[in-house]
């Protein structure tokens, strides 16, 4: 179970909604044969937001449910953390 607030999850979903846009703002410039560089761009743009999606969850998941399992003697949360962070930074 998540702990988000009602504002971080609105701010998720907005973000995730205009990265939802861009992507089919991407299949539109492929169907147009629009110049690869541009499509390109456009793509790195979209990595960079959802980037931004997995920073702002990996710190409420950091600050609520990673304190709260080490609180509660729960020392497995760290290496799971460990493997997140690392997919997360492929």
């Amino acid at each position: 179970m998540s702990h988000h607030t009602d504002k971080m999850k609105s701010n998720l979903v907005s973000r995730l909604n205009r990265i939802e846009g861009q992507i089919r703002g991407v299949k539109g410039l492929i169907e147009k044969d629009t110049y690869c560089d541009d499509v390109l761009n456009q793509i790195s743009a979209i990595q960079s937001a959802l980037n931004g999606v997995g920073k702002l969850l990996l710190e409420g998941h950091m600050k609520s449910c990673v304190i709260e399992r080490i609180q509660s003697g729960d020392q497995e949360v760290i290496d799971e953390l460990l493997i997140t962070v690392k997919k997360l930074m492929k």
